[in-house]
């Protein structure tokens, strides 16, 4: 009897241990519990028989170790197997909407296009917390997040402790976080303090006990809740926040839906929950990118039911290799991935924007490149160099899916630009800026598709006038020409692709210029025609 108690006593400490450090979800589809419930049994089940005692003191502990066996089993399966819940999980998605790509994806800035990836995100990082050697021996960074801060991307990582021993030398917390340009690899930020005040970054993953991101939010009353995607993020004035998305299990043990968020003060722990409806305007992402990659690639795949999806195959589709985050004209997030069929080549069928905050779908059924696709083509165009592109993040230009990426060398060093078309990866543009990686391939998209049918993706203007100035430049061994027309102060660009005339033109010739970019003072020229050459043939009206 003695044993027994002993026994019982030591595996009800070591559940409690358990439940401490695993932090389990106290609710129905989630492992958790059933698991150390299971293992604890089993153990005490085989400890007390090693010990030969009775039958009886056993059956309580058999009993739990069959309930919890059975809920780690043949429960899930029975009520998460795509076998038998297939079309629950295709709606876990919801109403996909069909759509334009150019209403829902704004024309893209040349200046704004994102240059950045994760990983070059944090060697600059890295290079610039290792400015301050004092720094970089107590502290380390933590995993960068893209978001909107000000109108302006930015991949923004925490400062975080290196070690269980820094944490507690530094026990107010790590000193700030790094801003780096997702736009421009110069401007990288160390924020260590806020309208005067230092930043201590005291509730992080890398503090431990009470202080300790998970375990702080699970007992600040989340415990019936599923919790994930504890990412990094700074409101409009800078100050530091983690937002969690909480969520449930919509499919038995499966189909994971977001319910809305936790944002916690990373500096006082204050925490607050959110609906979807009610987070923050500055919390970029509410939708886990996890989530929304199952999500897409259930609704791809059950179509037609489990059997269709298993044996036939008939009409399924998936996510391509990866997912990247793109920006709309309303100012949302959006999570980007292409979609191809079954056999997954090299081909797209469509592609599919999920809004990180609503989870509102829409599909463009669109035959296309993948990533992939895109990215030998952009190295192929300078093979003799050896750069390596960096995954693509898709772009509006005139109306057109365009993959934009960049092109580094083996240090990691970003050396070209480069805009390959989604529906033809062979149309291609390439600069050592934005701007004329935008304006070469604004010239292969005007070559190689037909005019009228991008004038009827991204509507142009056209200006008739007499030429007040005109020059020339050479730039990545493409000849530029510059023109100010009469009563204007826009700069018309256009290499002598867009047409041969306009190596002969002078100042005082009359010219019609069709454009793009209305609002910018520098405007691309699409198509030009020199009226006082007369080779044009007769004047637009």
């Amino acid at each position: 009897m003695k044993i027994h108690l002993w026994a019982a006593a030591s595996f009800l400490l070591l559940g409690i241990l358990s439940y401490f450090l695993a932090l389990p979800t106290l609710a129905f589809g989630y492992w958790g519990i059933p698991l150390i419930l299971f293992i604890i049994s089993a153990l005490l089940v085989l400890f007390l028989g090693l010990s030969q005692v009775g039958l009886a003191p056993h059956l309580p502990y058999i009993v739990l170790a069959s309930v919890a066996f059975l809920l780690l089993t043949l429960v899930p399966f029975l009520t998460t197997a795509p076998m038998f819940r297939s079309g629950a999980y295709r709606e876990l998605l919801g109403d996909v909407q069909q759509k334009e790509f150019s209403e829902s994806v704004a024309p893209v800035d040349a200046s704004r296009i994102r240059l950045v990836d994760q990983s070059m995100a944090a060697k600059l990082g890295d290079k610039k917390i290792g400015e301050d050697p004092a720094l970089g021996s107590i502290a380390e960074l933590g995993t960068f997040a893209i978001q909107r801060y000000r109108g302006e991307l930015y991949w923004v990582a925490p400062l975080v402790h290196r070690s269980f021993f820094k944490w507690i030398s530094y026990r107010e917390g790590s000193q700030g976080y790094v801003m780096v340009s997702a736009t421009n690899p110069q401007d990288v930020r160390l924020v260590q303090s806020i309208a005067g005040e230092n930043l201590h970054l005291r509730y992080q993953p890398q503090a431990y006990f009470g202080e300790d991101l998970k375990r702080h939010v699970y007992f600040g009353g989340h415990q019936r809740v599923g919790l994930a995607d504890y990412s990094f993020e700074i409101d409009e004035d800078g100050q530091p926040f983690w937002v969690i998305t909480r969520f449930e299990k919509a499919v038995g043990y499966g189909g994971r839906e977001a319910l809305g968020t936790v944002v916690v003060n990373a500096q006082t722990g204050e925490m607050q929950d959110y609906s979807l409806s009610e987070t923050p305007e500055w919390v970029d992402r509410i939708q886990p990118e996890a989530f929304v990659r199952d999500q897409i690639n259930d609704w791809g795949r059950f179509g037609k039911g489990w059997w269709n999806a298993i044996f036939a195959e008939e009409g399924v589709i998936q996510l391509t290799e990866g997912t990247s985050l793109v920006h709309g004209a309303d100012g949302h997030s959006y999570w980007y991935s292409g979609l191809t069929s079954s056999g997954g080549d090299d081909s797209t069928v469509g592609f599919i924007l999920v809004d990180t905050r609503t989870k509102e779908a829409s599909y463009y059924r669109q035959s296309g490149a993948t990533e992939r696709a895109a990215r030998r083509s952009a190295e192929g165009k300078v093979q003799e160099k050896g750069y390596v592109a960096s995954f693509p993040v898709m772009y509006n230009v005139q109306g057109r899916p365009t993959y934009a990426c960049a092109l580094k060398d083996k240090t990691g060093l970003i050396k070209l630009v480069a805009l390959v078309s989604v529906e033809n990866f062979g149309v291609i543009g390439i600069g050592e800026t934005p701007r004329l990686a935008m304006r070469a391939y604004k010239s292969a998209l005007n070559q190689s598709f037909d005019s009228g049918d991008l004038e009827g993706q991204a509507p142009r203007e056209q200006l008739q006038g007499v030429v007040e100035r005109i020059g020339s430049d050479v730039q990545s061994g493409q000849t530029y020409y510059y023109l100010i027309l009469e009563g204007t102060k826009r700069i018309f660009v256009a290499s002598s692709r867009i047409a041969e005339t306009l190596v002969l033109t002078q100042v005082g010739d009359r010219v019609i210029v069709q454009f793009d970019d209305a609002q910018a003072r520098f405007a691309d020229i699409s198509e030009f025609q020199n009226l006082t050459l007369g080779s044009d043939g007769d004047e637009i009206p």
